[in-house]
């Protein structure tokens, strides 16, 4: 492609955002037709990829800071998705604020622009520069709409939202000082393939991409601020940040964590695995205790992401390819629950599960939908969340059945916590007052719901589209992390074999002095 496809998608939303500062009057309809021209242009991407080819397409390239840092973007098999899932959500969020968001609404659609350019940004960015500001800057937006849009205590999620993310991201700067003062590039594909450090460097940098990827997820135990950012948040900041902003932290290991610190994910892996399997139950547990149905969610959400590094870190086809495919999975489908929360919550203004009861027999339209959800937010077959927990257990299995047995628990916890709130939301006896009048799913929300819930039911029959994509990147991540880790044993084992020849001879010296 000679038009810079790239660029257009991630800066686009920056023009559509300037439009509005020049009319804010039109803000919700300029916002609306912006990410749908964004979406557009993803699917263009998308159908211009060439899925046999494993590397970087579509790159574009230019001078930028000097000293070896440059303005790099290109997508392979593994980013192409993330690219598509974020403009495909937006429109969904900017038409799910379209009566809810009543004040200051043309900031709101300014935020959700400017925070669209960072987010796709990320998942472009081939340079670790780059890749750091961008990854950054989306914090800024984020914390305005749930600070500013957000519920009562949204003050108090906004800021822990942005420390956790923060701090943890500034021990990513200094790792990436770190590979620009030995290598003397922040080039990511020079990186990926001209630059081995080595294994004890590699410990320390591991950590440092560690401690921040592992609170965007969120993990284990680093995973506080996520319910209370999910509560206060407006509906469309639930969806985005749960559909979107959590999946940098997966991307992060694919793109950094395994294929250039091979001997230290090695070495951390089990780290990893207890981490994986003590979110997926604990957080389920969690679950089943809450009262409020956004941190019910929330929390789902951190156990499904404990699916995620499950799978990625066996460092086998299926537990790579099932992590992927969750994470898209689980940004359709988590997006989809709190939308189906915010549907309800404009009626009643209220997010008590207590509070409903019986919706069945008055919103039929909304307890059908809300069903489709709920059963692939369990890993339901036919939906799109069995086939990533299919392959992500598949891969934990082949690298370890205990993994695979523990990691069970939370699909059976999974069920007990999701028709728990199905249950007590959508079935029983309309007996509350409040609920008398309460209307099923408008022409906008119909609009909204129907969508999501072909993609959820089209994935989970016909999985091959985004399995197509990602199997020659993943394939090639595999085999490039296990030549590294094999050049790093064999340089191990050549360093341990000097150091016992230095001893043997210092031996034979000292024997030949007596």
């Amino acid at each position: 492609m000679s038009l810079p496809i790239l660029s257009l998608v991630t800066f686009v939303p920056l023009l559509g955002a300037l439009a509005i500062l020049l009319m804010p009057n039109a803000a919700r309809w300029i916002a609306l037709g912006t990410t749908v021209v964004v979406f557009i242009l993803s699917l263009v991407t998308w159908a211009g990829f060439d899925n046999s080819n494993p590397g970087f397409q579509m790159v574009e390239k230019l001078d930028w800071l000097g000293g070896g840092i440059s303005y790099h973007m290109g997508v392979d098999g593994i980013s192409i998705l993330f690219v598509v899932l974020t403009a495909g959500l937006m429109p969904f969020c900017i038409a799910a604020s379209w009566e809810s968001i009543e004040t200051r609404v043309a900031e709101y659609m300014v935020a959700f622009l400017v925070l669209e350019t960072m987010m796709i940004g990320v998942f472009c960015a081939l340079d670790l520069v780059l890749f750091y500001v961008l990854f950054e800057a989306g914090l800024i937006p984020m914390f305005l709409i749930i600070g500013i849009w957000g519920g009562k205590r949204r003050v108090y999620a906004s800021f822990k939202f942005f420390l956790y993310t923060f701090v943890g991201s500034v021990l990513m700067l200094l790792a990436i000082m770190s590979m620009y003062w030995y290598s003397g590039t922040t080039d990511i594909v020079t990186l990926l393939n001209g630059v081995h450090f080595p294994p004890h460097m590699q410990i320390w940098l591991w950590l440092a991409f560690f401690a921040s990827f592992a609170v965007k997820m969120p993990m284990w135990p680093v995973h506080t601020w996520l319910p209370d950012a999910h509560v206060e948040a407006p509906t469309a900041g639930s969806v985005i940040l749960a559909g979107i902003l959590l999946k940098m932290g997966g991307y992060g290991f694919l793109r950094f964590s395994l294929p250039m610190f091979p001997s230290a994910t090695e070495m951390f892996a089990p780290l990893v695995f207890t981490m994986s399997i003590v979110a997926i139950i604990y957080t389920s547990l969690v679950a089943l205790a809450q009262e409020d149905m956004k941190k019910l969610i929330a929390y789902s959400s951190v156990a499904h992401m404990g699916f995620v590094t499950l799978g990625i870190f066996t460092l086998t086809h299926q537990g790579v390819e099932g992590g992927i495919f969750q994470m898209i999975s689980h940004g359709v489908v988590s997006g989809a629950l709190f939308l189906c929360v915010g549907v309800v919550y404009d009626r009643l203004h209220t997010r008590e599960i207590a509070a409903y009861g019986g919706l069945a027999s008055r919103m039929p339209l909304y307890a059908a939908c809300f069903l489709v959800f709920t059963l692939a937010n369990v890993g339901l077959p036919g939906t799109s969340g069995f086939i990533g927990e299919f392959l992500t257990m598949m891969g934990a299995y082949l690298h370890n059945s205990w993994l695979a047995i523990f990691s069970a628990t939370g699909v059976i916890l999974s069920a007990a916590y999701a028709l728990f709130l199905y249950r007590r939301i959508i079935f029983g006896a309309l007996v509350k007052p409040s609920l008398q009048a309460i209307e099923d799913l408008t022409a906008r929300e119909i609009a909204l719901l129907a969508p999501l819930v072909v993609i959820t039911i089209a994935l989970g029959f016909y999985p091959k589209p985004v399995l197509d994509v990602t199997t020659p990147a993943v394939a090639k991540l595999i085999a490039d992390n296990k030549t590294a880790l094999a050049m790093d044993h064999a340089t191990g084992a050549f360093a341990r074999a000097r150091a016992t020849k230095t001893e043997v001879v210092a031996e034979l010296h000292k024997g030949a002095g007596r």
